[in-house]
């Protein structure tokens, strides 16, 4: 029996009864009818990350001023934190919870800094495994695909058809996006990892895939879309129709190239862009004629407005109908406007010509860059294809057993990121093959977190830092590279903006705010003691990352 103390404040009010006991024995969790549970989640930016990064891990490192530990996370997934940190469009930054708040985190610029401010450790020797996989062209996916086989210990051949590696990051993106010396520095860095390199070697012409078939245990294809898709129009066979791949390339490879004093440029996508802007650095004039509106261009929108800044001419809602020489040794290209009508298999609104609305365009030189497809004529029956592309499931897994496939040459979004995740799935994919493993079974599928999680409260406003841009006359003048990135201390301020989203800081203020004290800190953080708890959901709702969830009890 507990002890008790009358209280006889007056007389005409009965005596109270006060336990002296502690409060712990009043279990309170006895009312509850929802569970706390402290679990991280996945941010938004991780789960957007077409190559699998821990987004959200790295920045947090910058913000700590440990730029090479913050690359080295970067490089468990991807071998190319410089090219990416350029040229990546970054949907990460598409969904980042910030958005909603006051502007998005810029994860591009703070990957490259990354890679700028990140000094590289010295490697660890590899132990070499017996098996040995050739990898089918030396672009991102072929590359990617090849740093996580060796990484696993396996003998990997690259053969590539040109001269040099790197694919269309080598010859299709100009170097005032991509300057090639950080291309090469990354490159260098997978080669010297021990991998053989082949170049100037065409598959179905140099050696065949039925010699490859018998010299290795398995084989990743990743030889991209490389041919230019036809206009259809007469007049495109004419020696001035040049196409955007071929035209970056020359000048690319440091090739000889003269387009005259203006170029009319075919097409809206990134292509197209890149072969005008570089025409507008080379001197000439640079018109693009696009069959859609501004709002349907698949070119990236900074590389629209980039171009605009340049002064590229666009005529939007315009159709190339048919291409003559004329006789001022120049092209005239025929042209007839269009409006938009309903909308057809792409999942935008067709162009229809206006009947009458017929004009013409003088040029030099006219660059087709409509899109690009693969080269199957290599390709043994044996693998399905269909619609111009290899069949291969997510993983990069094709019909037959030791052939694999990645990059544009299968069906997947044509991205820089894409292709580099998706080399490292097929790295993946040949390995369980060798160890006759079936995909590890996924673990419990984490939540996004979304902003409502969160509670902004806890942060304070602050705006993006933004990338230092040239001016557009410095840009073209120099052919200097157009983003200069951010110093140290600008990346660690903009990497101090990430909310962090669905992963415990040890804030404690699920500690501090329970009024029940069922929080318990300890070395691993805090804990629910849930004796005491009785589910009123303060703790969430005080959590400015969201990593609380109230969750139902079971009827048990």
């Amino acid at each position: 029996m507990s002890k008790k103390i009358r209280l006889d404040r007056r007389k005409d009010i009965p005596p109270i009864a006060i336990s002296l006991e502690s409060t712990l024995s009043i279990k309170t969790g006895t009312w509850r009818y929802f569970s706390p549970l402290h679990k991280n989640k996945i941010p938004p930016c991780n789960h957007e990350c077409p190559i699998g990064q821990d987004v959200r891990g790295f920045i947090e490192l910058i913000t700590k001023e440990k730029f090479g530990r913050a690359l080295d996370l970067i490089r468990k997934d991807n071998p190319f934190a410089g090219v990416t940190g350029r040229v990546c469009y970054h949907p990460c930054e598409s969904v980042c919870n910030r958005e909603y708040f006051d502007g998005y985190v810029s994860i591009g610029a703070l990957e490259r800094a990354a890679s700028d401010f990140g000094s590289d450790k010295k490697k660890k020797a590899i132990k070499d495994k017996k098996k040995k996989v050739a990898i089918l062209g030396g672009g991102p996916a072929g590359l990617a695909c090849a740093y996580h086989l060796r990484l696993m210990g396996y003998q990997v051949t690259v053969f590539e058809a040109l001269p040099v590696l790197g694919g269309m990051l080598r010859i299709g993106i100009p170097d005032y996006r991509l300057p090639k010396n950080v291309l090469d520095k990354e490159i260098s860095a997978i080669i010297d990892m021990g991998i053989e390199v082949r170049t100037d070697t065409r598959i179905g012409v140099d050696i065949t895939m039925k010699e490859l078939e018998k010299r290795y245990d398995a084989v990743f294809i990743a030889t991209g879309a490389q041919l230019n898709k036809k206009l259809d129009i007469p007049g495109e066979e004419l020696e001035k129709v040049v196409s955007g791949l071929k035209y970056l390339e020359d000048i690319n490879l440091k090739r000889s190239v003269d387009v005259g004093e203006k170029a009319v440029i075919i097409g809206g996508g990134n292509t197209a862009f890149d072969s005008a802007r570089s025409i507008v650095r080379a001197g000439s004039k640079a018109t693009i004629i696009y069959r859609r509106t501004l709002d349907q261009m698949p070119a990236y929108i900074e590389e629209v407005e980039q171009g605009i800044e340049e002064e590229v001419e666009i005529l939007y809602l315009t159709i190339p109908i048919k291409i003559t020489e004329n006789g001022n040794n120049r092209l005239d290209v025929e042209c007839i406007k269009a409006e938009l009508g309903k909308v057809d298999a792409s999942g935008r609104r067709r162009p229809v010509p206006v009947s009458g609305s017929n004009f013409i365009i003088e040029a030099d030189t006219v660059i087709s860059a409509i899109g690009e497809d693969a080269d199957l004529s290599y390709i043994p029956d044996k693998i399905k294809c269909r619609r111009g592309l290899i069949c291969a499931d997510e993983n990069g897994v094709s019909s037959c057993v030791t052939i694999f496939a990645g990059g544009d040459i299968v069906e997947q979004p044509r991205t820089v990121a894409h292709a580099i995740g998706s080399g490292k799935k097929g790295a993946l994919a040949i390995d369980r093959a060798f160890k006759k493993k079936i995909k590890e079974t996924s673990q419990e599928e984490l939540p996004v977190v979304e902003f409502e999680s969160l509670n902004p409260d806890y942060f304070e406003e602050q705006k993006r830092t933004e990338t230092p841009i040239l001016t557009p006359l410095k840009r073209i003048r120099d052919n200097q590279e157009v983003k200069q990135g951010l110093k140290k201390d600008m990346a660690v301020k903009e990497a101090l903006r990430c909310f962090s989203c669905g992963v415990c800081d040890h804030c404690e203020n699920c500690l501090i705010f329970c009024p029940d004290l069922a929080v318990l800190k300890d070395v691993k953080g805090c804990k629910v003691l849930y004796d005491y708890c009785k589910g009123c959901g303060i703790c969430m709702l005080e959590c400015p990352r969201g990593v609380i969830t109230m969750e139902k009890e079971s009827a048990e």
